[in-house]
């Protein structure tokens, strides 16, 4: 697959390699060598090799109830640690990961995919083995088009070159990348010595000059100049590059919400979430209204686009990516990310001041007696304390309205925030707070997860208790999809309640509590933190129809257009 080249990390290489390798043990050896310190997945006799060899080496196998939760705890993992890794059985095993792989795709997140397959000494004569599908290029066909790159390792002699440069593409392009290894060469060998692959393409000199002269001016002239970062600030772990340049030019920065805790949201010249009509109004006419807006890694989803209820004039736009660069109508072609930005810094740039607006809170209204009834504005304003009291957290949010609700929350430092927010891909955020576990054992994790999506990986917490992590997973239990209700009402959007405060009956761990009213919140939230030694779960029940403010912001905004153009 033919992805834009434009890259910034750097293949880790080990200081010497030996004479002998088998084919895997080379995979461990540059999982290592790249951080990979956990593997998600589950075992199945194509790959029960690969297994033996993982469990014998320093890394930690986490075996996951389900094939795509293992691929969503890695890609929480990767975003947290720069790569993850899931490893898992051919066509069964494999096939079900491709939704999180997908996933992981959409939303730049470098997952290394491991799969056994059968061997090549049994395919002789296309028998019909089991978990075969169609042919045996079957499942390597479905991945390539969900992966930066693949290969099949079944060639000893050349199957060393085709890691590298697999994992050169899932650390250069942010992406997941694929890697078959039939059983029977698992511990085939390659003689003589062997190097991996080292450094990536520099920027064009002559288009990185004469982008950053473009840009530079435009900056310059510009009398309201606005940042707006992204998800690859994060993948590219750029963030104290785009802190570097905002301080020393004074332009407040607003993210989308993919890119969300790119920066801390304490930090002064933080500005806000941009997300068109869901966003907070004085963010959006900051953007919107820019006379130069410098887009630092941007994927301009209808998403982060608030449902394409933005409003960004390209001709006032310099946008730069890991795949392009466009300056109004302008592309520069072969010109790094990281450089880009590493350039403005060095200009020393002193453009006009842009105040940042003062940042107001869609919750100071939210105040209740104890006995009121929980609504999701008093929920998320009773999160944004909890995250206020406690720094160490990280967030994760489902999709749906809690996600639109946590794109208010206040996070206080660099990469704590985790969602699908672009894939939108229910049932990530259960799984995932195993990979964040595993990548910050320090760090308190908070999930939000609608009921819907609790339902379908939610049972990942058997995979929580059995390696005693300790996240508070809040249910907001509103008996179905919430945000498809407000789309198009119908029974098809209800779900079967479940006691979901009793889990932990089941699981013989863990906390539970049902929350009602205001009071019950409030005291199970700080029973929740108290409990350091496993996991909490707050079933915390709301009406069907209630909403966030985000949700009620843009569901005004929708309003006012349809209105608009029924006159």
């Amino acid at each position: 697959m033919n992805v834009p080249s434009s890259p910034t990390d750097r293949p880790s290489v080990p200081a010497a390699a030996p004479d002998v390798f088998t084919v895997g043990g080379y995979i461990i050896d540059r999982l290592r060598a790249n951080g990979v310190g956990h593997v998600f997945g589950i075992p199945g006799d194509y790959v029960l090799g690969l297994y033996k060899l993982l469990e014998e080496s320093p890394i930690r196998l986490v075996g996951m109830t389900r094939e795509d939760s293992a691929g969503f705890a890695a890609d929480a993992y990767a975003r947290i640690k720069g790569l993850g890794c899931v490893c898992v059985t051919y066509c069964v095993g494999g096939l079900s990961t491709c939704n999180s792989i997908a996933g992981a795709f959409a939303e730049k997140s470098p997952v290394i995919v491991l799969s056994g397959s059968p061997g090549m000494g049994e395919r002789a004569r296309n028998p019909l083995l089991h978990h075969k599908v169609k042919g045996f290029d079957t499942q390597f066909e479905v991945f390539r088009n969900i992966t930066a790159a693949s290969a099949v390792l079944d060639r000893p002699e050349t199957a060393f070159a085709e890691i590298d440069r697999v994992f050169e593409a899932a650390l250069r392009y942010k992406r997941p990348v694929y890697l078959e290894l039939p059983r029977d060469q698992t511990h085939a060998s390659q003689v003589g010595p062997h190097r991996p692959t080292e450094g990536l393409p520099p920027s064009d000199p002559d288009a990185l000059r004469e982008a950053i002269d473009e840009a530079a001016a435009l900056l310059s002239a510009a009398r309201r100049p606005v940042i707006l970062a992204d998800v690859e600030i994060h993948r590219f772990r750029l963030q104290d590059r785009l802190i570097a340049l905002a301080e020393s030019t004074g332009m407040p920065i607003a993210t989308t919400i993919l890119g969300k805790s790119v920066i801390s949201e304490a930090h002064p010249q933080f500005a806000g979430i941009y997300e068109g009509a869901l966003g907070r109004p004085e963010v959006t006419e900051l953007v919107e209204s820019a006379d130069c807006l410098l887009m630092l890694g941007c994927f301009l989803t209808d998403i982060n686009l608030g449902i394409f209820t933005a409003k960004l004039d390209p001709s006032r736009c310099i946008d730069a990516t890991s795949e392009d660069l466009r300056i109004r109508h302008h592309h520069y072609r072969d010109v790094r990310l990281d450089d880009f930005l590493e350039g403005l810094i060095r200009r020393d740039l002193k453009p006009a001041r842009t105040p940042v607006p003062r940042r107001t809170s869609p919750f100071e209204a939210a105040e209740a007696t104890p006995e009121s009834a929980v609504t999701s504005s008093l929920l998320f304003a009773r999160l944004n304390a909890l995250l206020a009291r406690h720094r160490e957290v990280t967030v994760i949010a489902d999709v749906g309205d809690s996600l639109f609700g946590a794109a208010d929350l206040e996070i206080h430092r660099q990469t704590e925030f985790l969602s699908p927010a672009y894939y939108t891909s229910m049932g990530f955020s259960v799984p995932a707070a195993v990979g964040a576990g595993m990548a910050g054992p320090s760090t308190r994790t908070l999930v939000i997860v609608g009921d819907g999506a609790f339902q379908m990986t939610g049972m990942e917490l058997s995979t929580i208790a059995r390696h005693g992590l300790n996240p508070i997973v809040v249910v907001l239990n509103n008996h179905g999809y919430t945000t498809e209700r407000f789309l198009l009402e119908g029974s098809f959007n209800d779900v079967h309640g479940w006691a979901y405060h009793k889990i932990p009956e089941v699981l013989g761990v863990g906390m539970g509590v049902e929350v009602r009213t205001v009071g019950e919140l409030e005291r199970a939230l700080e029973a929740a933190w108290s409990n350091a030694d496993s996991f909490s779960l707050l079933n915390v029940h709301l009406d069907p129809y209630d909403r966030s403010p985000a949700l009620e912001r843009l569901a005004s905004r929708l309003s006012r257009i349809v209105d608009n153009r029924g006159r």
